[in-house]
């Protein structure tokens, strides 16, 4: 049975990365932890790698799809050094979950059993699941018109999926509509997804002018990739 790699993309996290980190090398299956750091400027590196992750680093901001990317290319470049049963199953974690990414194991059980191809959270205290709920309503209704469907957290960063599922996703959309995205991409492909309720929580959002611009950008980013997905 494959084993899996944990993706974490990465914006000056230093506070929070190591104890991530930390906390997913413990997960069932997990042999690799991949740290794709998008541009930081504080010890997120550093600390990820003392904490004993895999790094990969840019110089500037790329978005959070680009360093989704990035991190499973570098997942797949270990692949190829460290073969095993075939290329890892890909969990996607963000960067704040602190010790609760250590209670990921329910998304990654049903991609290693086979009974889906992609796993995506759904966090039981619904009130940590992050995002503005403008963005999040603009998700669930531009999915749901897309797809017919939609998740109970469209936004979600916590995922678990095949390669073959992750490829086929590809190209992946930019910045913050990369998971609006693949929802609907996949269910096109006929890949079969599930919502797996899960005891996880990251830091909330906060109201200042700096977290308003973050909701500005995440409503772009959601509404440039349904935009070429809704009819």
């Amino acid at each position: 049975m494959p084993q899996v790699a944990v993706v974490i993309p990465a914006y000056n996290e230093a506070e929070r990365i190591g104890e991530t980190v930390t906390a997913a090398l413990t997960l069932p299956g997990v042999d690799v932890v991949v740290v794709a750091s998008d541009g930081s400027t504080d010890a997120t590196v550093r600390v990820a790698r003392a904490a004993g992750a895999t790094v990969w680093r840019t110089a500037r901001n790329q978005g959070k799809g680009t360093a989704m990317l990035a991190g499973a290319e570098a997942v797949r470049a270990i692949d190829r050094r460290r073969p095993g049963d075939g290329p890892r199953h890909l969990l996607f974690l963000d960067a704040d979950l602190e010790a609760t990414a250590a209670n990921a194991g329910p998304l990654i059980e049903p991609i290693a059993g086979g009974a889906a191809d992609l796993a995506i959270a759904a966090f039981a205290n619904r009130g940590k699941a992050g995002g503005h709920g403008f963005v999040i309503r603009l998700s669930t209704a531009g999915t749901r018109r897309a797809i017919g469907w939609a998740p109970a957290q469209p936004l979600n960063g916590q995922r678990c999926l095949t390669r073959t599922a992750f490829d086929a996703a590809r190209p992946l959309a930019g910045g913050f509509g990369v998971e609006t995205a693949m929802t609907i991409d996949l269910q096109r492909k006929g890949m079969r997804i599930i919502e797996v309720e899960v005891d996880m929580a990251h830091r909330a959002t906060g109201t200042d002018l700096g977290s308003q611009l973050l909701r500005s950008g995440q409503c772009v980013d959601v509404a440039r990739a349904l935009a070429t997905r809704v009819a």
